[in-house]
């Protein structure tokens, strides 16, 4: 993920504190066994996992991850833990 799309992505999730709690759970699940032993030290999910996502979200045209895509999958799990 390019530098830029994570600030947009952070920026956009900030402004929702609504969603916050989602973020954590999701960035937990997600990350990377270990990620607190390598750089950049951040529960980020795995780069081959982070590829198939973005292949089969995007069809694999390289586009860069969207904000907005993020905010409807918090969303999305949101509203899925709510009917749990």
């Amino acid at each position: 993920m390019k530098p830029s799309s994570a600030i947009r992505i952070g920026v956009a999730v900030f402004v929702r504190p609504a969603l916050w709690p989602t973020a954590v759970r999701q960035a937990i699940r997600l990350a990377t066994p270990g990620w607190w032993h390598r750089s950049p030290f951040l529960p980020l999910p795995s780069k081959s996992y982070a590829e198939m996502r973005s292949t089969i979200q995007y069809g694999g045209r390289g586009d860069r991850l969207e904000a907005a895509d993020v905010l409807k999958y918090l969303a999305w799990c949101k509203a899925e833990e709510a009917r749990s």
